[in-house]
């Protein structure tokens, strides 16, 4: 019905007997690496929010996005989802065990997602892209500047795309952010901080499988890196972070309960900002604000303060929160909502950022403008807040923050990688050492 209405708002007559035949949708057919936590909350109510319905633009007609396959270690959430999901999703195949992605990819697909814990995104996407797939990965995209090298050559070599999921940057707020400072009304960010702390119940329950030897600021802060990057623009010049240990894993241990990570830009008029970033993954699980997010921006003419319990709505009820319901309800992110037409709806920017991305596919395999294909891909390419090819300060950044942490787990505090200086691309120095580690010797 969507095709056909849209072919006779452009008609001048619409007489039944002069309708054209029906476009057939063409298949989107998309693969899942990883059926954990991220996938319930954004990939499983996008795919059933197209399932039957497809998506549809006239830049490239209508498309059935279908959940072809996945991939998982055990398959057990998979064969779960499947016996709950009838009627929301079509079926799917599941593949699980050591050999799972290579089996996934053997599967018609056109994309694959990325979700598994950050130390393995490497390897699934690499796989991916080398099979011709279009790839979205979930943030961090990788741990190494290295890493982020081959991707970005495999992804130009088989001329596909490969992005990174950023929802925080189609929060409603952030996009205010970058709209206040692109358009200049807010002038020149002089420093910043940002906040995010999660109940244990993130590091002791659901990631307890694969927290070992990781820490939040790798999985939290990178939203906050993209968002700095992307919104104030920029040259990383140096990276610090110090952190705290003791709760999820030994005192003496390589893994970390909370983290304060520290960036510093230099901007073409000479002058630099510094943002303080702090992380946790073991707040009280009956903290009212169970996620808290805090961000504040200084600029020359201006202070920017957002606070996620300040801005959104808190709800109590006997039973059942904080634990099963939330009091800080995020309804922007992603939320289950009765629309006044009586229709039940999840949606929300967690979604919207994942939506994106497969209309970014779907254009470049079935866009009209521009005629060539190569153009469509690059102008998908272009697209700086998602495309790997603009990870490259953000991956810095995270790789710094890894080294450091390492070095201080092993007895060596107060480290500082600079970036493009004399000695290389990414260099940790020790305060108390003449010499110097070369962790990328290129240009960032």
């Amino acid at each position: 019905m969507l095709s056909r209405f849209v072919i006779l708002c452009g008609m001048q007559h619409s007489n039944s007997a002069h309708w054209p035949e029906r476009i057939e949708p063409q298949p989107l057919r998309g693969g899942m690496v990883g059926m954990g936590m991220i996938f319930d909350e954004t990939y499983r109510p996008f795919f059933e929010g197209v399932h039957g319905r497809g998506l549809f633009d006239p830049g490239f007609g209508l498309c059935d996005v279908v959940l072809s396959a996945v991939a998982s270690r055990t398959g057990q959430r998979a064969a779960a989802y499947r016996a709950a999901s009838q009627g929301r999703i079509g079926d799917f195949a599941s593949f699980s065990g050591p050999r799972a992605v290579e089996e996934l990819l053997s599967a018609d697909l056109q994309f694959v997602c990325v979700a598994s814990p950050d130390d393995r995104h490497f390897a699934a996407a690499r796989a991916a892209l080398e099979s011709g797939r279009h790839v979205l990965i979930e943030k961090p995209s990788v741990l190494s500047l290295a890493e982020l090298d081959e991707l970005d050559r495999l992804a130009r070599r088989r001329g596909v795309l490969a992005k990174v999921v950023y929802h925080k940057l189609f929060d409603p707020d952030h996009k205010k952010l970058r709209t206040l400072v692109i358009d200049g009304e807010l002038r020149h960010v002089n420093n910043g901080y940002c906040s995010l702390l999660e109940p244990k119940s993130i590091s002791g329950g659901q990631f307890a499988e694969w927290i070992s030897g990781r820490n939040p600021g790798t999985y939290v802060a990178v939203h906050y890196l993209k968002l700095i990057d992307f919104t104030f623009g920029g040259r990383l010049i140096s990276v610090q972070c110090t952190g705290q240990r003791g709760i999820v894993g030994p005192a003496d241990g390589n893994t970390w309960d909370s983290t304060q990570l520290r960036v510093t830009y230099a901007y073409p008029d000479a002058r630099e900002a510094s943002f303080d970033i702090h992380t946790s993954w073991v707040t009280p699980d009956n903290f009212p604000g169970y996620v808290e997010q805090e961000v504040q921006f200084r600029f020359d003419n201006g202070v920017w303060n957002a606070h996620s319990r300040r801005r959104g709505v808190e709800c109590t009820i006997e039973g059942r929160t904080p634990h099963a319901l939330k009091i800080t309800l995020n309804n922007h992110y992603n939320g289950r909502f009765l629309e006044p037409y009586g229709q039940r709806v999840q949606r929300g920017y967690g979604i919207e950022a994942i939506e994106r991305f497969v209309r970014e596919v779907a254009q470049v395999e079935f866009g009209r403008q521009p005629a060539s294909r190569d153009q469509r891909l690059e102008s998908m390419r272009n697209l700086g807040y998602n495309d790997l090819g603009a990870e490259r300060q953000v991956v810095a950044a995270v790789q710094a923050m890894e080294a450091i942490l390492a070095r201080r787990a092993a007895g060596s505090p107060d480290c500082t990688v600079r970036v493009n200086g004399p000695d290389g691309g990414l260099v940790l120095y020790e305060p108390r050492s003449a010499g110097c580690d070369v962790l990328y010797a290129g240009r960032v």
